[in-house]
């Protein structure tokens, strides 16, 4: 069978974080693949403003530490740090119970046990590393179909009102859970709905976060405050993640921002001084989405395309981020052994590597929504004896902190120049 001449080597549909981290590695650690970012909005790495102004209503993520080794590889953590808040100690408590645990990170040997990086700095970050870089980019323009040919995939692509066709050797989707490309192309998902959504807001109190994240299970349940601001001083400013029922959503909502301020004091309590202001708020449902077979011979999902997560735990896009370095890997090994990347013997390698590291991540993720979930007395008595446990028991105090830090069991994979991480054989 003939091979067809290909455009491109590799198409990235989507150029958000996980889509433009991937850009980045590809070209800093595969240099001798080409390429090309498909992205909806019109951004790409010529046209970035010259500077940044943090704006108090900034979407932002939490990153663990493993998160800040990868980037530490891809030359790109020096410039995150600028706008990333350390993550010093986390307070997991369980409201109106005794139950509480406590993690530091000098306790680990660590400055930090995860970051809070500013969204809108990130992707700047990225743009302009990638400047540097042979990735091109089509933008704004969007990925509308893929059909395979001989050694490879055709993916139609609408820009500027005319639809252009390239061929490449493999077709990766990162643009989210919401485009419906992932549903386009026939890749089957499971969703369980928690019947919760997550209202997401930068809020300001009286007293200093000291760089203390605080995880707060609540009977109606969880919420986060997360350090935010400045990282050379201790602020007062928290990023939180409120899960509110539909009902309790909509009565938040309504509420002038002082109201808001006064239901949130009533739900997580004192331990950060008054609210003393909410931003803007914005709110999603809560779905547990996962896709059993996100590969196939020239395509494969990632990030959010190929799951999504209850943000309890924090660790949605700290998954995504070891997938993405996972790819890399398999990418790497395939242009050194002369295989096309497009291959299934190459995604469905990294399928199976990734796949035992989500399932792990999402039986963390969920178990702690449905045990911190249960109000009857027998249950929630366990569960507090359980977060003592884990302030007295050193053992299980260090698998909370791996699993919290995005360490846990993983061990860098090492002679192909790539740091990948190997999913734990045992214990997200």
């Amino acid at each position: 069978m003939n091979t067809e001449r290909v455009d491109t080597d590799l198409i990235i549909a989507g150029g958000g974080l996980a889509g433009a981290t991937l850009a980045l590695a590809l070209a800093r650690l595969v240099p001798e693949l080409k390429v090309t970012v498909v992205e909806a909005f019109p951004l790409s790495p010529e046209a970035l403003p010259e500077d940044y102004q943090p704006s108090y209503d900034s979407r932002s993520t939490a990153l663990a530490w493993g998160s800040r080794l990868i980037f530490d590889q891809l030359g790109l953590w020096r410039q995150l740090s600028e706008h990333a808040t350390p993550i010093r100690h986390i307070h997991v408590s369980d409201r109106g119970r005794f139950g509480a645990t406590r993690l530091h990170a000098n306790e680990h040997g660590q400055d930090a046990l995860g970051y809070v990086a500013d969204n809108r700095w990130m992707g700047l970050c990225l743009m302009r590393a990638l400047l540097d870089t042979r990735v091109s980019w089509q933008a704004p323009a969007q990925v509308e179909g893929m059909k395979p040919v001989a050694g490879g995939v055709r993916v139609a692509i609408r820009k500027d009102g005319a639809q252009k066709e390239l061929t490449a050797r493999c077709l990766v989707i990162a643009d989210g859970g919401r485009s419906g490309l992932r549903e386009k192309l026939g890749f089957v998902t499971r969703t369980e709905a928690y019947g919760q959504n997550a209202l997401i807001a930068n809020v300001s109190t009286s007293d200093s976060h000291q760089f203390t994240a605080y995880e707060r299970f609540t009977e109606a349940g969880p919420m986060a405050l997360l350090p935010h601001g400045s990282p050379k001083r201790p602020g007062h400013q928290s990023a939180l993640v409120w899960t509110l029922e539909n009902e309790a959503l909509d009565e938040i909502l309504s509420l002038s921002d002082e109201q808001k301020c006064q239901k949130l004091q009533e739900r997580f309590g004192w331990r950060l001084g008054r609210f003393t202001h909410i931003g803007q708020c914005h709110h999603y449902p809560l779905n547990l989405t996962t896709v059993d077979e996100p590969a196939r011979p020239g395509v494969v999902l990632v990030g959010n395309a190929a799951h999504a997560l209850h943000p309890v735990a924090g660790q949605g896009f700290n998954l995504a981020l070891r997938g993405l370095m996972a790819l890399v890997e398999q990418f790497r090994r395939a242009v050194d052994e002369g295989i096309s990347i497009g291959e299934l013997s190459v995604l469905g390698r990294y399928q199976q590597l990734h796949r035992q590291d989500w399932q792990q991540t999402v039986q963390f993720s969920d178990s702690l929504i449905r045990i911190f979930g249960q109000p009857l007395a027998p249950v929630a008595a366990a569960r507090d004896a359980g977060l003592v446990g884990l302030d007295l028991l050193p053992g299980a105090k260090r698998w909370f902190a791996r699993k919290a830090m995005g360490t846990g069991g993983r061990k860098p994979l090492v002679g192909s120049g790539v740091s990948s991480f190997e999913a734990e054989k045992h214990d997200r």
